[in-house]
């Protein structure tokens, strides 16, 4: 028995040891004028998308935003339709100074846009800096070689909504000119949980 305590000791240590370098994707807590959602974000997968999207949560850049964008089937001028809601600082009197990211795509992440996945929005490969959107339904059409951009590199996804999806859909939901949500939906805080 006595020989078996400093094994059973050693054993237990490696196996704590074990667990302690497991590293668990950071939740982003999106507070806003019709309520609170969180989103984890993917690091593990996305490392360089969702790691710049961390840094900006915690430089505040995302303090005071807004959601200003809805797109659905009926309302997008492109022929190729998607459903989003789209937010970011685009519509902020003193736009935060932020650098653009290397495009990272979704053969590299293996992260398809599905119902709830925030993604960088762009204009060109590499030019996404702090406008993102949120899936509503799935959307193919923003993975590589969807259609909805003519490069063909889709859009570079990284996170899903793990809690208050109703609120996303609300969002969603709201009242809208065309493309424009009027008034445009408040984002308090952004903050790692």
């Amino acid at each position: 028995m006595n020989r078996m305590l400093p094994i059973m000791i050693i054993a237990i240590a490696l196996l704590s040891g074990l667990s302690s370098c497991e590293k668990k994707n950071p939740v982003a807590e999106f507070q806003t004028a019709k309520g609170n959602f969180s989103v984890e974000l993917f690091i593990d997968r996305a490392p360089v998308t969702a790691g710049n999207f961390r840094d900006l949560i915690k430089r505040g850049v995302f303090d005071g935003a807004c959601f200003y964008r809805i797109v659905r089937d009926f309302s997008s001028s492109n022929p190729v339709n998607i459903n989003v809601i789209q937010g970011g600082v685009d519509r902020m009197e003193s736009k935060p100074t932020t650098d653009p990211i290397a495009h990272e795509n979704t053969d590299q992440t293996g992260i398809r846009h599905l119902d709830g996945v925030i993604s960088m929005a762009r204009d060109a490969v590499g030019t996404a800096s702090t406008e993102f959107f949120i899936c509503v339904g799935d959307q193919p059409e923003l993975d590589m070689r969807g259609l909805r951009n003519p490069d063909g590199q889709g859009f570079a996804a990284f996170g899903q909504v793990v809690d208050g999806i109703k609120v996303v859909r609300a969002i969603y939901s709201s009242q809208a000119a065309g493309e424009e949500l009027s008034p445009n939906i408040r984002i308090h805080k952004v903050r790692i949980k």
